[in-house]
């Protein structure tokens, strides 16, 4: 028997935005089903990977483990959110420049989780970073590149004084 319906309004990337789900809907389906929003990826459905990372209240996420109703009335960010803008986020800009995506699939996952560590801690360690990345998986990089992105844009930051 198939869990019942109702009506969730969840503020998404700054919209508030209303759905008909499932009580069992993860916000992962809700994301990417309901809303279009397909930059969060799906990947091991276990919440090994990190592939389905948003944000939530400024908090990384694995949007595959969550029900869609447990954050109602919460701030969720996804990848499309990330700048705000038509233009790319800086993580994205450095992201892109020190060539840390392959084949791209988990990127959207790692991104967030490193948006979030860096507004929480514009400055991390090489240790830290690697610590806030440890639970997303990447199958074509040795996380070198992944690595000096999140370590480029502290330092680009840094010296600009860019903080979103």
């Amino acid at each position: 028997m198939s869990s019942p319906k109702r009506i969730l309004r969840l503020r998404v990337n700054g919209h508030l935005k209303e759905v008909l789900a499932r009580d069992a809907s993860t916000l992962l389906d809700v994301l990417r089903d309901s809303f279009g929003l397909s930059g969060t990826k799906r990947g091991c459905d276990l919440g090994t990977c990190g592939c389905c990372a948003v944000q939530v209240d400024g908090e990384p996420l694995l949007s595959c483990l969550t029900l869609a109703a447990e954050v109602e009335g919460r701030e969720i960010r996804t990848i499309e959110g990330l700048s705000g803008t038509e233009r790319f986020a800086p993580l994205q800009e450095c992201w892109a420049n020190a060539g840390a995506s392959q084949c791209g699939f988990c990127s959207p996952g790692f991104l967030m989780t490193a948006d979030a560590l860096l507004r929480e801690n514009a400055q991390p360690t090489r240790e830290e970073i690697q610590e806030a990345l440890a639970g997303n998986l990447c199958r074509c990089t040795g996380y070198v590149k992944i690595i000096q992105a999140v370590q480029d844009c502290a330092k680009i930051s840094a010296k600009e004084g860019i903080r979103e």
